[in-house]
């Protein structure tokens, strides 16, 4: 039977926590108690301190903050419809909003760093001109009310008001107390100036997904609104700012990864159970095996081969597993990278310790012959070149690691070199970042590989970490 649905702020706030469950944030009974505790404790008026009170309550990992706050906005708005403000827009006799008048008014907002001001600036200028279609399509008027919902749109808002077209305007006023010809403090307030547009812009959007959440509903804003955290972001869809985040939490993942291998190594020196020690012990208790005696276990280090693929999108996350590997090396006697595109090259000195990490894909780019005819991956060739090159590299004590899609651009995968090669390798393991379900479509050749050695989908960093976790050595 189920629980009959729990109404008021009690229900709010486990509507609220689900929301957070949903976007992978993980709040257990005991965070959701805390959070009920803070509501009952804190000034529901003051949401500055409400979301601190909130957020220390719930999020015990950094990488959260940025979901809660798009949550938090979404289950605790700031005001509900239009809400009330002493700033207001400036309409025409006929009607309509006088542009001219409330770009003037942003103006002076802008350039006094009003940011209360502006943000109630903001819901008024949403509200009069946030409707998809523009001004007159279903606009309101001064006094006019509701009129049902509507399409909230922030760029038709900062079309219209196009705050980046002041800053010319804004500095002027800025510098004219300003008798010297400082050139330094006009870069100074011009960088200013382009924050507290930049802060508007992000206001309106704010305002609008808010309005947008009124009418549609806080779960269907949440979809498209909420970010990603950076171990739920895929690495084939990854824009520039999100492989950035992704490259900032390598040290970080490498640190947990090392810390559970640690325990993982303590609990597998104890290797089969030493009988006669055992029993030489157990003399001493009647001929009761009360202390088990264990022999020793010294694994030893392996070396590991890496064999990317660095052309097109697979490149970022080539580029991250690498700086993972990079990371974790100490956990390894030996680490030797090999990257291609249609042939493979060494590129182990460029992941030396103490090596400049932050634009090395572009080093290898660059330094590493990796091309031979059009730039289009060739899995098959790029085996046989290293096969061709270095036919020692992978050993029996090698393990094989290869990283790419498998999409072969319809040549020949060359199976029986990677049979070989396999076969030569103490372990062997392909990490893809595509889906499973599209394995085998198209050009892909995964399927056909996967049928020679382990396959993984790591198609984001939880994944991922999960893999290495489970590949490296004890």
């Amino acid at each position: 039977m189920d629980s009959p649905p729990v109404h008021g702020l009690p229900g709010h706030l486990v509507d609220f926590v689900g929301a957070l469950r949903t976007h992978h944030v993980p709040v257990g009974p005991g965070e959701t108690v805390d959070a009920a505790a803070v509501l009952s404790t804190l000034n529901l008026l003051n949401r500055a301190q409400l979301r601190e009170g909130l957020a220390a309550a719930v999020l015990r990992r950094s990488g959260q903050r940025a979901v809660f706050d798009t949550l938090f906005d979404l289950y605790f708005p700031i005001a509900l419809g239009r809400g009330q403000g002493e700033v207001e827009v400036p309409w025409t006799p006929d009607g309509d909003v006088d542009i001219d008048a409330l770009r003037d008014i942003l103006a002076d907002l802008l350039r006094d760093g009003d940011d209360e001001a502006l943000r109630e600036l903001a819901r008024a200028a949403v509200d009069a001109l946030g409707q998809a279609g523009g001004p007159g399509q279903g606009g309101s008027g001064p006094g006019q009310g509701d009129q049902g919902p509507r399409n909230w749109s922030a760029y038709q808002v900062l079309r219209q008001l196009s705050p980046e077209t002041l800053l010319a305007r804004i500095l002027s006023d800025l510098m004219a107390d300003n008798s010297a010809d400082d050139a330094f403090a006009e870069e100074v307030a011009r960088r200013e100036i382009r924050q507290r547009i930049a802060e508007f812009r992000r206001m309106v959007t704010e305002e609008v997904r808010r309005r947008t959440a009124e009418t549609r509903g806080r779960e269907q804003v949440a979809k498209t609104a909420v970010p990603k955290q950076a171990e739920q972001v895929e690495f084939l869809s990854a824009y520039a700012d999100q492989l950035a985040m992704l490259r900032r939490t390598v040290h970080p993942l490498a640190r947990r990864l090392a810390s559970r291998l640690a325990v993982r190594r303590k609990h597998a020196k104890r290797g089969q159970m030493d009988l006669r020690r055992t029993l030489r012990r157990s003399m001493s208790t009647g001929g009761v095996p009360m202390r088990p005696a264990y022999r020793t276990r010294r694994p030893g280090r392996p070396e590991l081969v890496v064999l990317c693929d660095v052309s097109g999108s697979v490149a970022g996350f080539s580029h991250f597993t690498l700086l993972l590997v990079q990371a974790l090396r100490e956990q390894f006697s030996k680490v030797r990278v090999f990257a291609f595109v249609e042939r493979s090259d060494e590129v182990t000195h460029l992941f030396e310790p103490g090596s400049d990490l932050a634009g090395v894909m572009t080093r290898v780019l660059r330094e590493a012959e990796l091309v031979t005819f059009d730039g289009h991956s060739d899995y098959g060739g790029a085996l046989a070149s290293l096969v061709e090159h270095w036919p020692d590299a992978v050993g029996p004590r090698s393990s094989l690691l290869i990283l790419g899609d498998a999409r072969t651009n319809y040549r020949d995968p060359n199976l029986a070199v990677l049979r070989r090669l396999i076969g030569q390798a103490r372990h062997s393991h392909w990490l893809n970042p595509e889906p499973r379900n599209q394995w085998g479509s198209g050009d892909s050749a995964a399927l056909r590989y996967a049928d020679l050695l382990p396959m993984h989908e790591c198609r984001t960093v939880a994944q991922l970490a999960d893999v290495v976790e489970s590949l490296l050595p004890v």
